[in-house]
């Protein structure tokens, strides 16, 4: 066992608008643990979120159970096993490695039907403290109910960050069932769409079109493989989707912006018996006139949760230089500066941001 501080460096999490870095216990693996050095963490949309307050994370029955170290976007190096873990995942001491975010209880209906991330109690690493706390910290331990994978020597620490949320992007994609003759509409070209944008290119459709307010981001959706970008602050979005579709709408529109005005918009521009995806994280509620879903166009509404069986091929695509996290990791901060990189995550000049430890 490598030598480990007794204490350590992390974010804690104690409520809204109350995060701290403060020094705590380093936790020490028990059988069929493993503590992994911190190679990376990525600021989420949703920890930026959670840490402002929303509904989803802290209502009357808080799923956020404090004091917690947030982050989900995590890698590091195999520093310390306990009894067992090594065969119990099939790791080395010194290896790169990740756990998904979800800690399955592998016993409830979605657990045992190989649905696992979608788990009943639902513990996720960086929400729920002591049962899973996350990677904002210099040391971080995965529990024996983790799903972990190996990270090759190859990816570099953006490649290896960027696994989780592409993983996120890539089942969003499947769950969209992209046909050749598609035209898509993604909405939102923030770290999960641009990682969209490289997952629906993979599918080859008739015409991929990406829409968002930030022309940086547009540019980087094209150089991604996304046909037609538009910026809906400067051009009529809807006429343009109409126009090219001879008045009918888009075949599937995904979700990605996390504003309400971009669910109600993709109701509006999917075409009749089309195909919706929503995987955004909201920070309000969202107002639509159901009638169009039913009443009017039919549409198959689809949500996307997390990234299962998404992680080897991603690692896979990323070797294969097939997608990348060039462009997209925009900024770094050690975690003395924790505040400076969820501000610069909020604010529109950056895309990823990582804490590095």
């Amino acid at each position: 066992m490598a030598q480990i501080p007794a204490k350590m460096k992390a974010l804690v999490n104690h409520g809204p608008h109350d995060y701290r870095l403060e020094m705590i216990d380093t936790p020490m693996p028990g059988p069929n643990e493993v503590l992994i050095k911190v190679g990376a963490c990525g600021i989420c949309a949703g920890d930026i979120k959670c840490e402002a307050g929303a509904k989803m994370f802290w209502g009357e029955n808080p799923w956020v159970k404090t004091p917690v170290v947030p982050g989900h976007e995590f890698f590091g190096t195999v520093v310390a096993m306990g009894e067992g873990a090594e065969e119990h995942f099939g790791v080395k001491m010194g290896e790169r490695i990740l756990a998904e975010q979800i800690l399955p209880c592998g016993k409830c209906r979605f657990c045992k039907s190989g649905q696992y991330w979608m788990c009943q109690p639902h513990d996720m690493y960086g929400y729920q403290g002591k049962i899973a706390d996350g990677g904002m910290a210099e040391y971080m331990l995965f529990h024996p109910n983790s799903v972990i994978h190996k990270i090759p020597d190859s990816l570099s620490l953006e490649d290896a960050a960027f696994i989780e949320p592409m993983a996120c992007s890539m089942h969003t994609t499947e769950r969209a069932n992209i046909q050749f003759e598609d035209v898509v509409v993604l909405a939102g070209a923030g770290t999960l769409g641009l990682g969209i944008v490289q997952a629906a290119a993979l599918k080859h459709p008739k015409k991929l079109v990406v829409l968002d307010t930030i022309d940086a981001r547009l540019e980087l959706a094209k150089k991604f493989g996304a046909d037609v970008v538009i910026n809906p602050a400067k051009e009529d979005a809807m006429k343009a989707i109409l126009d090219m579709t001879d008045g009918y709408g888009c075949d599937v529109y995904i979700e990605a912006t996390g504003n309400p005005r971009g669910a109600v918009q993709g109701l509006e521009m999917t075409r009749k018996l089309g195909r919706f995806v929503e995987m955004s994280v909201f920070g309000a509620d969202v107002t639509a006139d159901w009638s169009i879903i039913g009443d009017r166009k039919e549409l198959d509404i689809l949500g996307a949760h997390l990234g299962p069986y998404c992680y080897d091929t991603v690692i896979s695509l990323l070797e294969r230089g097939l997608i990348t996290s060039k462009g997209i990791v925009t900024h770094t901060f050690d975690l003395d500066h924790w505040k400076e990189g969820f501000e610069t995550a909020h604010g529109k000049d950056a895309i990823k941001v990582i804490l590095k430890p």
